[in-house]
């Protein structure tokens, strides 16, 4: 089915209104006056999902659940400059408005998108704020990706500030960057609950990634390793210890010439410091694998 050009919309303002495939009352919001205006006359509550696009199951999973438990949901789609630390990577990120819209139709034709200019979320001045995570940002993510999360943070608390919700939903694929967005919060005095949702995965465990787009065939092929090193790892954890656990994934990933691995770690969840072999602690393993110049994160809970 194709979609109809967004010239061909029916336009009010800042707001357009999808014609065809999309009801009028889907809208989509370029300006960030229009959709307060808009959202200052809803009432209930207000849940918040904020991507950079390329929807996929993961994305649709967090929408269904926002729309299940609010009155109006909120989808942001803006691929934010200041948080790639490669300007290639920036630039190769997949982007398709016209297909994320029809996504959200079907799952909620209600769903208010706000799709941003650079200049709207950032003037002109682009660039991050400064913030200060306790740590948080200077391992795993943050060590592999200077400045990654002070620019994630800096475009999460305007948009937070624009939307105003009442929750927002996020995925623990993401599960440092999660961590970090309540840390947000909390600084901020934001009165919004953050939820960490499943990580939603292919059938053969990879997990949705809109990065996932850009691997070949082949490519494609290995990058279920991730999750079964993280599977392997667990059960040689419970089973045997923590350092067998590390020394088996970077023993696997040194065996392919065509996978290098930029960090495996077993932290505790909460503050993501390494932790020590004992089982009854909260931890998690943490994976980043870059298959070309494709970059894999992945998660599990042990």
């Amino acid at each position: 089915m194709v979609l109809q050009k967004y010239e061909n919309s029916l336009s009010n303002g800042n707001i357009l209104y999808f014609a065809s495939l999309y009801p009028l009352h889907m809208q989509l919001f370029k300006k960030r006056v229009a959709l307060q205006q808009t959202l200052l006359n809803s009432s209930g509550t207000i849940g918040f999902v904020p991507t950079m696009g390329a929807l996929h199951a993961g994305h649709t999973s967090l929408i269904q659940k926002a729309t299940h438990e609010n009155n109006l949901v909120v989808v942001s789609i803006f691929v934010n400059p200041t948080q790639f630390d490669q300007a290639t990577d920036l630039q190769k990120y997949p982007q398709q408005l016209a297909q994320d819209l029809h996504i959200i139709e079907k799952i909620n034709p209600q769903t208010l998108v706000f799709a941003p200019s650079i200049e709207e979320i950032y003037g002109d001045q682009v660039s991050s704020d400064n913030y200060f995570f306790d740590g948080l940002d200077q391992k795993m993510e943050g060590a592999s990706r200077k400045g990654h999360f002070q620019g994630v943070a800096t475009v999460v608390e305007r948009l937070f500030r624009i939307v105003q919700p009442n929750t927002a939903y996020f995925g623990e694929k993401d599960f440092q960057q999660l961590l970090i967005i309540k840390k947000i919060v909390a600084q901020a005095n934001l009165s919004i609950r953050v939820i960490g949702c499943p990580i939603v995965r292919e059938e053969d465990g990879l997990a949705m990634s809109s990065r996932n787009q850009r691997l070949t065939s082949a490519q494609r092929a290995k990058a279920s390793v991730l999750y079964k090193a993280l599977c392997q790892a667990k059960e040689i954890f419970q089973n045997q210890n923590l350092h067998q656990a590390n020394e088996y994934v970077s023993n696997l990933f040194e065996l392919d010439p065509h996978m290098e691995l930029d960090y495996f770690a077993i932290c505790n969840e909460q503050t993501l410091t390494l932790a020590e072999d004992i089982k009854q602690q909260k931890i998690r393993a943490f994976i980043a694998v870059k298959l070309g110049d494709i970059r894999l994160i992945d998660n599990l809970a042990f």
